[in-house]
């Protein structure tokens, strides 16, 4: 990548991903788009944040939560691959979240603000958020995967109890259904995918070591991949449980490696 950063979010696919905010020598608004081989500078977003979610495509994308200067954040941005626009603002202002979906049917769920762990989930049809049902277990740094309708949410940390969460669960566009448990409990992952065809990599397990196995789940069980070339903490996703890519994050200082996952193939195809 052009700009060492964690706790950034990323968009797209293996081959066609966009990455956005993050923290490197302060909140970053800087955004690059991936196509395969190499990042290229995007459309600075306007306002610079880090501990975000993102959903969509590299040439649609979405933007919302974060954390900057005095708390969370509850503004939105929308992407159309050159520059960021203002959207519809959170109905609950919070960091440490996780999304999926697209542009214009996304999904927020989870987060932390005030010291507490959310459970809370929202909608956003493109221009307003609606409160959706809440998670099971309330959590922050869980990663998700799928559409608005049809997401799985996975790993994560709870601050009452304090606890590495191994849990998964489904969102079927109303309610969360509870699932098989990660093999790795772990918090700051990051995931791709659907929600019966998703990947989990990275992150930070409950001896807080930083993690590069990988797992992939099927819609009932989770089961292990290739791992990591670089273990990591608090990096973005995009792509698919076959077709994913890892960038950035904290090795444990800042890193703009980028790793592409094919099959059960870990490739590096940049240098820290």
């Amino acid at each position: 990548m052009i700009v060492a950063r964690s706790s950034l979010a990323g968009a797209g696919t293996r081959t066609a991903a966009l990455a956005f905010g993050g923290l490197g020598i302060g909140a970053q608004s800087c955004t690059e788009t991936y196509n395969g081989s190499t990042w290229t500078a995007g459309g600075a977003m306007s306002a610079a944040r880090y501990y975000l979610a993102g959903a969509g495509t590299n040439t649609a994308a979405l933007a919302f939560g974060g954390f900057c200067g005095g708390g969370a954040r509850s503004c939105t941005e929308t992407y159309n691959g050159t520059s960021w626009s203002t959207g519809g603002v959170m109905i609950k202002a919070r960091q440490f979240l996780a999304g999926a979906g697209t542009n214009t049917a996304a999904l927020a769920f989870g987060g932390y603000c005030s010291t507490t762990s959310l459970t809370c989930t929202e909608t956003y049809n493109g221009t307003s958020w609606t409160a959706g049902g809440a998670l099971s277990t309330s959590r922050y740094t869980l990663a998700g995967a799928g559409t608005n309708t049809a997401t799985l949410a996975f790993g994560g940390y709870t601050n009452t109890p304090f606890a590495f969460r191994a849990c998964t669960e489904t969102y079927n566009g109303s309610t969360w259904s509870t699932c098989t448990a990660m093999i790795t409990a772990r918090r700051c992952l990051a995931g791709a995918g659907t929600n019966t065809a998703a990947i989990a990599f990275g992150g930070l397990n409950s001896s807080y070591t930083m993690v590069a196995c990988t797992e992939t789940y099927n819609g009932s069980t989770w089961t292990a991949g290739g791992a990591m070339i670089t273990a990591r903490t608090v990096l973005a996703g995009a792509g698919t449980n076959t077709a994913a890519l890892g960038f950035g994050g904290a090795a444990p200082g800042n890193v703009a490696c980028t790793e592409s996952y094919v099959a059960s193939v870990s490739i590096q195809v940049c240098t820290l």
